[in-house]
């Protein structure tokens, strides 16, 4: 790797294909876990000698480092020829590992498995995670494929290129070839991947089926009457931000002007903007591009709204480990929107949707993923509108209970069986009564929790 190619190596910062070490790990077999991890991914460079941040100090290795280094990688099977050498930039000497992507993946160190998810390195602790992950690697790693069709630069977007550079701090300066190598976006023979296509190509859509976003707005709350239909194509980028756009001019959006000064105001979304950034990045990050029946579907309903895309939970993450562990079909469209600060902390996405879920006093978005993957989120509900709907379907106290709550979600059963003169067995009869209908919902303890019209 010569000093300029580093240099701008180095300014696209870390990421899916690049991780940078301040100094040698004490343990070489730490450098050897982020080269199986590398090696089971598209391939990457460690750099040794340089911070998060990109500022390098001088870097001298012994032999005895550089050959505890190369023994560590050795215990990976099957072997995988790395490429070791010092470079020097500005004047100062760094250490670098080049890892190609696998041939004859998984690659196991000390009976592990290491895999890249966006910035992170990740483990597969269990026989059955490794088992199940790598027997479907062909359909995960999707984003990894050749699109020989596609014309590389003419077919890409300029603009949404221009605006990776921006967000995710790379120097425009940059070549654009050299962008694309060190991305890793190109495979062994210079071909686009179809990371390449879906993130930047101008129209994805033509190389790719169903690489939309179809979204859908309803009036009530079954599918009876589509009051909008709409679908998005081109980069992934523009998917997102036009989903978002579309979203926000289907449910309720306010102003918070207090303290805002002279500043714009504060909108406010009756369910959390970043709840559906999450869930919008999630579906096109994950959603299974081999499938070509489906496309990701946005639907609006008047108490819910729906996403939902082809591929259910991914076979690597068991049922109870969702929510804490996070593993992409499309690693390089995920490290993608990573770089563009688009995905926070791995694995803390759904905690962050039920925390925000819950810091509005709505009810924990709903997760269903048998053959597809679908996020609930229910929206405020006005009991007051929906009253009248329920005079002959609820008894009278379950609707004085309604009431009660409606006007006030902290309201106790102690103070409920007061009002209503009745005992708390009866309260919770009736309440039970309530949750199975799917009419109330809880947030929170017994005691600072609140209930939940639905």
């Amino acid at each position: 790797m010569t000093e300029e190619h580093l240099k701008n190596f180095i300014s696209m910062g870390e990421g899916y294909q690049a991780e940078f070490k301040l100094q040698l790990p004490k343990k070489a077999s730490q450098i050897a876990e982020e080269v199986c991890a590398f090696a089971n991914a598209s391939g990457g460079v460690l750099v040794v000698g340089m911070n998060d941040q990109g500022d390098a100090i001088h870097t001298e290795l012994s032999n005895k480092n550089l050959s505890d280094v190369q023994n560590a990688i050795n215990n990976i099977n099957p072997r995988i020829y790395c490429r070791m050498e010092n470079v020097t930039v500005n004047g100062i000497r760094l250490f670098i590992i080049e890892v190609p992507s696998g041939e004859n993946k998984p690659y196991v160190l000390s009976g592990a498995i290491y895999v890249r998810i966006g910035p992170n390195t990740q483990k597969l602790s269990t026989a059955e995670e490794m088992r199940e992950f790598f027997q479907r690697s062909d359909k995960i790693f999707f984003d990894e494929a050749p699109c020989p069709g596609f014309n590389f630069p003419d077919d890409i977007d300029q603009q949404i290129f221009d605006f990776f550079l921006l967000e995710s701090g790379i120097t425009s300066t940059t070549p654009k070839q050299q962008v694309f190598e060190n991305l890793r976006l190109f495979d062994s023979e210079s071909k686009v991947k179809n990371a390449t296509v879906l993130f930047f190509g101008s129209e994805p859509q033509k190389f790719i089926e169903k690489a939309i976003t179809r979204c859908v707005a309803y009036d009530g709350e079954d599918k009876r009457f589509i009051a909008d239909d709409k679908r998005f194509g081109g980069p992934l980028y523009s998917q997102y931000r036009n989903t978002l756009n579309w979203i926000k001019g289907k449910i309720n959006v306010g102003y918070d002007i207090e303290g805002q000064g002279a500043g714009p105001r504060k909108e406010v979304w009756e369910i959390p903007e970043t709840v559906f950034k999450e869930a919008i990045v999630n579906a096109l990050s994950h959603r299974d591009y081999y499938e070509k029946g489906a496309t990701i579907l946005i639907e609006v309903f008047e108490n819910r709204v729906e996403i939902t895309n082809p591929g259910g939970l991914v076979s690597a993450i068991l049922p109870e480990q969702f929510g804490t562990k996070s593993f992409s079909r499309n690693p390089l469209v995920f490290g993608l929107f990573s770089r563009m600060n688009l995905v926070e902390q791995v694995g803390s996405g759904i905690q962050r949707m039920k925390n925000l879920m819950r810091s509005v006093d709505l009810p924990e978005p709903a997760f269903l993923f048998d053959g597809m993957f679908s996020i609930v989120l229910h929206r405020p509900v006005n009991w007051s509108q929906k009253r009248s709907k329920f005079l002959n379907r609820l008894t009278e106290n379950q609707m004085k209970i309604m009431d009660l709550i409606a006007e006030n979600p902290g309201i106790t059963k102690k103070i409920l069986s007061a009002k209503l003169q009745v005992g708390t067995t009866t309260i919770d009869n009736n309440i039970r009564k309530l949750k199975e209908s799917n009419l109330l919902s809880r947030t929170g303890s017994d005691k600072t929790g609140k209930w939940v019209i639905l």
